[in-house]
This record gives C-alpha cells, sequence and structure tokens, in this order.
C-alpha cells in the first residue's frame, strides 16, 4: 500500500504530555508529518519533565526539520510548549544545526534522517552539539550500532566524527551525508544467534587521567566474565587526541555481536564524584541485562527502529526484549500520523523467555516521488 506525499493538505494534532511525554514524541512527530508532506500541531510539548517546553535541542532539531522542507515553525524559542510546524517539499542540500549546548547531535540525527531520505537529492547535515551526552545514545553507539541496523531497511548515509564535545560545554561535530531512497526495505530480525564477540572504548578527554579509561575498562571486563566466561573481551582504554575532542569526559562504550550479526550496545558517562570501576560495571550490567532477553535489537535501538519499519514497504519483524516506554510512545505516535499497523506478541519458541516479544508492522510503503 505505497502511500506519496499529501503536500501539507494535512493538520495532525499531538499531545506532547502523553506516556513518555518528552522529546521523543517531537521527534517521530515532526519526521513523520514533514516525510508525509502534513503540518502538525503539539500541545504540552515534553510536559512529563522537570523543566517542560522545547530545550535548546529540541528547537534546533524542529528548526531544521523546518529548513529540510522550506516550511514554517510557530512557536520556536526554548520554553515554548506549543509548536506547529508547517511543511513543505523536502529538498536536499547543505544544511545545519547547532545546539550551542552539549544537546545531543545525535537526536538532531534522529529526526531529520528520516526527512532526507525522502528528499529530492543527497543532503549534507552538519550538526553540533554533544556527540556523548547524558540521556541520549552516544556518537560511538549511532557509528557501531545505529548504522548498520538501519542500513538492513536499505537506508544509505555515512557519519564523519569531526570533533567530540560533551557536557557542559558541547563543542562537538559529526557530517551525514545520505542519498535519498525510492522507499525502504521492510526488516525482519528473529534470529538472535549466540554472542560471539564482546569489545569496546573506554576514554578519557582534556585534563582526566588515563588511569580513569583503564579502570573503567577493567571493572567492565571483571563484572563482563562473572557471568561470560569463555568469550575473549577487548576493551581499549584510550586518551582522544586534543584536535578531536572538546572540553573535559570521560566514559565507556560496550559492543557484543551475535552469530546472526544482531549487534547490542550499552553505554555510560563518568560524572564527577563517581568512581570510575562504578562507570565501567554500569556499562557492563546495561550490555548483559541487553543480552539475556534474546532479542536481536537492545533497548535503545529498539524505538528507533519503529519510524523505519512504519515507512518500510512491507511486514517487518523484529525480536526485541521487554518493550520500553519509549518503544510504546513511538508505535503510538507512528500509528497516531500514518497507517501502519503494528502488533506486541511473546515469542513463544524455544530461545525466548518472559521477556522476549516480537514487534511486527504492516508499513505504509512510503514512495518518495522526486526518484
Amino acid at each position: 500500500m505505497a502511500q506519496t506525499r499529501k503536500m501539507a493538505a494535512t493538520t495532525f494534532e499531538m499531545d506532547g504530555s502523553i506516556m513518555e511525554g518528552g522529546g521523543q514524541i517531537l521527534r517521530v512527530s515532526a519526521a513523520l508529518s514533514c516525510i508525509q508532506g502534513a503540518s502538525i500541531k503539539i500541545n504540552n510539548v515534553r510536559a512529563g519533565r522537570s523543566t517542560p517546553g522545547l530545550r535548546p535541542q529540541h528547537l534546533s532539531g524542529l528548526e531544521l526539520v523546518r529548513d529540510l522542507c522550506a516550511g514554517q515553525l510557530e512557536g520556536g524559542e526554548v520554553g515554548s510548549t506549543e509548536i506547529t510546524l508547517t511543511t513543505g517539499k523536502i529538498k536536499g542540500g547543505d544544511y545545519t544545526a547547532d545546539t550551542k549546548t552539549a544537546g545531543s547531535v545525535v537526536l538532531l540525527m534522529q529526526v531529520s534522517l528520516p526527512c532526507v531520505l525522502f528528499a529530492d537529492s543527497p543532503s549534507v547535515l552538519c550538526l553540533k552539539g554533544g556527540t556523548n551526552a547524558e540521556m541520549a545514545p552516544q556518537i560511538d553507539y549511532t557509528l557501531t550500532v545505529f548504522k548498520p541496523m538501519v542500513e538492513r531497511f536499505g537506508v544509505n548515509f555515512d557519519c564523519d566524527l569531526k570533533m567530540r564535545g560533551y557536557y557542559p560545554k558541547g563543542g562537538g561535530e559529526i557530517i551525514v551525508k545520505t542519498n535519498p531512497v525510492k522507499q525502504l526495505t521492510p526488516v525482519t530480525l528473529t534470529e538472535r544467534g549466540t554472542i560471539t564477540k564482546i569489545y569496546g572504548r573506554a576514554f578519557v578527554a582534556g585534563v582526566l587521567p588515563h588511569k580513569l579509561a583503564k579502570d573503567m575498562s577493567a571493572a567492565a571486563v571483571r563484572y563482563i566474565r562473572k557471568e561470560i566466561k569463555d568469550l575473549y573481551i577487548n576493551i581499549q582504554a584510550v586518551r582522544e587526541k586534543k584536535d578531536e575532542s572538546f572540553g573535559n569526559g570521560n566514559g565507556i562504550i560496550l559492543i557484543a555481536e551475535s552469530s546472526t550479526g544482531c549487534v547490542f550496545a550499552a553505554s555510560a558517562l563518568g560524572k564527577k564524584g563517581v568512581y570510575a570501576d562504578k562507570v565501567g560495571c554500569e556499562a557492563a550490567e546495561m550490555l548483559l541485562r541487553n543480552t539475556r532477553h534474546n532479542g536481536c535489537v537492545d533497548e535503545y535501538m529498539q524505538d528507533q527502529m519503529i519510524i523505519f519499519m512504519a515507512l518500510a514497504n512491507g511486514t517487518s519483524r523484529i525480536r526485541t526484549g521487554p518493550l520500553t516506554l519509549h518503544t510504546q510512545t513511538a508505535i503510538h505516535v507512528a500509528e497516531q500520523l500514518t497507517k501502519a499497523k503494528f502488533t506486541v506478541t511473546k515469542a513463544e519458541d524455544q530461545d525466548s523467555n518472559e521477556d522476549t516479544h516480537i514487534i511486527e508492522c504492516q508499513g505504509i510503503g512510503m514512495t518518495n516521488a522526486n526518484l
């Protein structure tokens, strides 16, 4: 059931306080409206957060989507709790978005990447802010997990990490280059296989001592070894180069790969007063938690698959762990704003446990009329 753009004949309305009640509702709603050529009004923006309304990174993301489709944005200021986005035709080209804070460049990419896939020509996005920020996927996660996972839908993009930026200064920069697609291909990911490889990197930047990276790495290996005894685990302890990072920061990302090509990751960032060992153990526990449920995606990739499943031409099936609130919210928004139909069932094969689920989606077959 292929669908093409409507060119702003439709106006959607979305309550930003529902379910997860945060920035994700904004990102999924804005992207789906832009792609379908519809306008959207969102009220109660980020009502579920301690500082409701638009923060700089959300505003930058909405302004970027507005620019991509030569649209109009009402209510576009920090603190605003109601916005209206009117969309036009999505045009390829060069675009820049800068949060001017440590706001996440990855979240800027989350809202803009689906849109530029349906542009009339290739796009280059220069995104500035935090690359390794709290409450958002780290850029390392985007490169090692998100990229190969969404490429299964037929997405074609490059992401070049120019500069790492940390809280509170930001100053990071990535360049995302994309080619438009005619349609997205549905994905079946239902065979987890066995975990064959665990690796990662613990990093320090700026004035922080290299010993922190070594301590995070050693603690993570020790923690994982308690549960997985027979795998080689390679977690590098690195100091970021001065000309490739801005400000001070430390953290760790751990990656697990399975025999069927599934990729999982977990990460943690250091904070003042928190021992490096604790940071390493936090990431290790998160990684183990995401390998125990026998799903094919981790809890952070789960919700990021939803928009691509909704737009794809056909039925996608993905094996996951317990559904996160982010995933439930993304499904709700996708069903409200498109004709995509999702079903979630418990997996009942010999490799499943009580946490294993199957998310199935009949996508709308969004077609790029420009190609």
